[in-house]
């Protein structure tokens, strides 16, 4: 079984979250795929959507390995991260705050419902590090809304979250593009475009 995109998957996602609407939540989208997850979600929540800016930290000898991941207001998931990476990757957040907060500036939410979308989760890091900056910004209710995971690192973030909502969870991973008939590349044009989309929504 496959998802057949991250629009179609945020779409099922949000139909298992129709309970939220009520509490008049926000949607946060990991950039960049996971704010194509949060899309239709935010629609169908009527709920304001923006982003939480993190960054994963490979190791350059093997690009496909994360040593851990950075967000906003210098957060830092994992162990020992050589000071050129670090530095790199917080400036990579930085950079991306710039161009998106011109955008869309960051929704309140202290007390507040969030529903935190991603378009996949292999070691869970970039989500841990999204989750600490929620927590660093007071949020209420966090709620994870994921189309494939993992199962290891499912069971890793689920101390930190309210509830986590998943489609797929393969006892194997693997690559999470395998999981999806289209996984293409999204741009950070396309994630203003969603942002600007959704502007008009109270925060």
């Amino acid at each position: 079984m496959v998802v057949d995109d991250r629009t179609t998957a945020g779409g099922q996602l949000a139909g298992r979250l129709r309970d939220l609407r009520a509490d008049r939540p926000v949607v946060l989208g990991l950039p960049r795929g996971g704010v194509v997850v949060a899309d239709p979600i935010a629609t169908a929540l009527a709920a304001p959507l923006d982003v939480v800016l993190v960054s994963k930290v490979t190791d350059p000898a093997d690009p496909e390995f994360a040593l851990g991941a950075v967000g906003e207001g210098a957060v830092v998931v994992g162990g020992r991260i050589a000071p050129g990476l670090l530095g790199s990757a917080l400036q990579a957040v930085a950079e991306r705050a710039r161009r998106y907060r011109a955008v869309r500036r960051a929704v309140p939410v202290a007390g507040r419902t969030v529903v935190l979308a991603d378009d996949g989760i292999a070691t869970g890091a970039t989500v841990l590090a999204a989750l600490r900056v929620l927590t660093a910004r007071r949020a209420g209710r966090v709620v994870v809304a994921v189309p494939v995971a993992a199962r290891a690192a499912l069971k890793a973030l689920s101390p930190f979250a309210d509830r986590v909502e998943c489609l797929l969870a393969p006892p194997r991973l693997g690559a999470v593009s395998r999981w999806y008939a289209d996984f293409r590349e999204v741009t950070d044009d396309e994630v203003l475009r969603l942002l600007a989309a959704h502007a008009e929504v109270p925060a």
